[in-house]
């Protein structure tokens, strides 16, 4: 809708100028160069007077700038799908600060006589139980606690294993299956 004193251009010329008069779809512009001349309202289109401050900021629409600069939400991730093989594999952590609270007074001896007794305890129960894969985990080091569990597990003809997931546990855990012999 455009009124008198409007500030006009039209749409297929440079031509910008200010509205003289509106009769139906008529109307009738002082040109910037002050020609007078006559259009169809379709052929203009309102410029905003950017010199009236207070218009222009009347205009600006808060809530959408506050929805421009707001922070976006953490878009959620689709979860790995695991191998069904994978689901509830038991872990179990050999470093000696998980299976006693205080290790003051233990002899190197008696650290690996106790991680290799719940290794032992663990293996055992996943056999009775039917459980056909579990991990230990027992780091790196000096390799000491890894030999003492390949020795223990080569002693099982029903077990095989094998270095664990290098992207889940490092070079630290050991994957054992066990074979399901029929009942």
């Amino acid at each position: 809708m455009l009124n008198k004193g409007d500030k006009v251009a039209v749409l297929d010329d440079a031509i910008n100028g200010v509205v003289l008069s509106v009769k139906g779809h008529e109307v009738t512009i002082e040109t910037d160069e002050g020609f007078v001349m006559k259009f169809a309202i379709d052929e203009l289109v309102k410029i905003n007077d950017t010199s009236n401050l207070m218009d222009s900021i009347k205009r600006i629409n808060i809530d959408e700038i506050k929805k421009e600069k707001a922070i976006p939400k953490p878009r959620s991730f689709v979860k790995e799908k695991k191998d069904k093989r994978e689901v509830g594999v038991p872990e179990f952590d050999l470093h000696i600060e998980k299976l006693v609270k205080n290790k003051n007074g233990m002899s190197n001896y008696e650290i690996l006589t106790l991680q290799a007794e719940t290794a032992q305890r663990h293996i055992e129960f996943a056999i009775k139980n039917r459980i056909p894969k579990i991990v230990f985990i027992h780091g790196v080091g000096e390799g000491v606690l890894k030999a003492e569990l390949d020795f223990l597990l080569g002693r099982y003809d029903n077990i095989d294993f094998q270095e664990a997931n290098y992207q889940k546990y490092g070079q630290g855990a050991t994957e054992v299956y066990i074979k399901q012999s029929k009942k």
